[in-house]
């Protein structure tokens, strides 16, 4: 399934790897392959790349020199957060001529301005650690991803990642309010500004915002933060099919409004994943639905006035028949348990056997019918497949998901990846949507953004792509 160069592997030049290695020291400069393989393997295993030198400069100044370096010498350039990215994006070709750039240790948190909302902080932090240090502000940093406890911040704001907070606060790009960026020629465009109204000419940082380090390396970023809720309220309800929960959610809306910070959809199949292969989940309701909602609603005022807004959305949506059943968290406990739940969810879906992944979003109205005709598109390339489906449907961004038939044999199902995708994604432009809606292109799809975006669109990006980075040594083979 790996597309990516059969080039002639070749190592680089010792005397070049020595100039890059000077620049960050040799503690920093990975040279042997043993401690370079973290870094040239996606985590799911389905991009293996190449490459002679792991750097991880601790400074700025050192990314810059590196990029310097690498513009003078023609060495092209992969800057690496997490490496939690699921589209290939953070991981060299197979040539060898790519060095990686780990931004892991640039690692501080430069300042919390509790009177301003921000936070700014450098491209390795680690999510969960930026929610952490907003949390002891008594403030909340929205952005929340199944891999918190890994990814960082620089790829969050690479790829625009989304998550459970979208429908509230938005992508990382709306959380967003300033870059410092390293371009190619190693130039530092520093950008860390924390207003929220500027219309000073072009908004540069949103060029990088989402360009999965093909255009320049983030260092560091302004981002918002908001008032901790007072009443944080979470429900899990079953229904009978995704035309319910497209009704629910409409109900919520209506009495909710900004109050309504989570809605995620569920169906059963992946509901009995996680159930069967989730460590420490408990099962959020007794009877078995075909569909299921966990439910957020969170109160700037008090936590009675958020288990009344939440009561009485679901009380109306069992009057008018949408509901089959529901339960609103007894404690704190129990929502995060919910949440666990959902968290899980995800990687349950692996013991299963091989699996065809797609990262989609349609208009919320077209969600049920995008369900239903996407399954008869998976079962005309693969009969038996099982669909697995959830998301977080208050942003209309489903995880439509394909695992291989009961018993079926997995390198065969996957030889189908691109029939399967092919498929899933007429669906999708069928109802004006996007083939991927908070993953990336990466490698995964670039070809097919090539093939089927407008062409305008792609002309303009590599006129984008040509200016920032004329010599193409940033990310190579990504995106465009």
């Amino acid at each position: 399934m790996n597309d990516q160069s059969d080039d002639q592997p070749f190592d680089l030049d010792p005397t070049l790897i020595g100039r890059f290695a000077a620049i960050v020291g040799d503690q920093y400069a990975l040279r042997s392959q043993g401690d370079i393989a973290p870094y040239i393997t996606e985590r799911r295993g389905l991009w293996h790349g190449r490459t002679s030198l792991v750097l991880r400069p601790g400074s700025v100044e050192e990314v810059s020199s590196i990029m310097r370096l690498a513009t003078e010498t023609g060495t092209p350039v992969v800057p690496q957060s997490g490496n939690t990215g699921l589209v290939g994006a953070q991981v060299p070709d197979k040539s060898g001529r790519d060095i990686v750039l780990s931004l892991s240790r640039l690692n501080r948190i430069r300042e919390i301005d509790v009177l301003s909302n921000t936070i700014t902080a450098e491209a390795g932090v680690i999510l969960q650690t930026l929610q952490e240090a907003a949390d002891a502000a008594g403030r909340l940093f929205p952005l929340s991803l199944a891999a918190q406890g890994s990814c960082q911040i620089g790829g969050n704001l690479s790829s625009n990642a989304g998550g459970t907070g979208v429908l509230a606060y938005g992508n990382a790009r709306e959380l967003c309010l300033g870059v410092e960026v390293v371009l190619p020629t190693g130039e530092v465009f520093n950008d860390l500004r924390k207003l929220k109204k500027d219309n000073t000419g072009y908004d540069l940082k949103n060029l990088f915002v989402g360009a999965e380090g093909t255009l320049g390396v983030i260092t560091a970023a302004v981002l918002k933060l908001f008032p901790k809720p007072k009443g944080r309220e979470v429900a899990f309800a079953g229904l009978s099919s995704a035309r319910d929960a497209l009704s629910l959610f409409t109900l919520a809306m209506d009495q909710a409004g900004a109050a309504l910070t989570a809605f995620e959809l569920i169906a059963k199949r992946p509901y009995d994943f996680t159930l069967r292969h989730g460590q420490g989940v408990t099962r959020p309701l007794a009877d078995d639905w075909p569909w299921y909602v966990l439910m957020q609603v969170s109160s700037g005022r008090s936590e009675e006035d958020g288990r009344a807004l939440i009561e009485e959305i679901l009380s109306a949506g069992l009057e008018q028949g949408v509901v089959g059943d529901a339960v609103v968290a007894a404690s704190l406990a129990q929502g995060d348990a919910f949440w666990n739940f959902r968290e899980t969810l995800p990687e349950c879906q692996k013991p299963e056997g091989a699996s065809i992944k797609h990262d989609i979003s349609v208009p919320i109205a077209s969600i049920p019918d995008f369900i239903e005709e996407a399954a008869v598109a998976v079962a005309s390339v693969s009969p038996g497949a099982r669909v697995v489906c959830f998301g977080h449907m208050g942003d209309g961004n489903l995880h439509y998901n394909i695992s291989r038939p009961e018993g079926g044999d997995d390198e065969a199902f996957l030889g189908l990846y691109r029939p399967m995708n092919n498929a899933v994604h007429e669906v999708v432009r069928s109802f004006h949507g996007s083939i991927s809606a908070e993953h990336g292109i990466g490698q995964l799809k670039r070809d097919e953004l090539i093939a089927t975006a407008p062409p305008m669109a792609i002309d303009l990006m590599r006129r984008v792509k040509a200016a920032f980075d004329p010599a193409g040594i940033m990310n190579p083979g990504k995106v465009i």
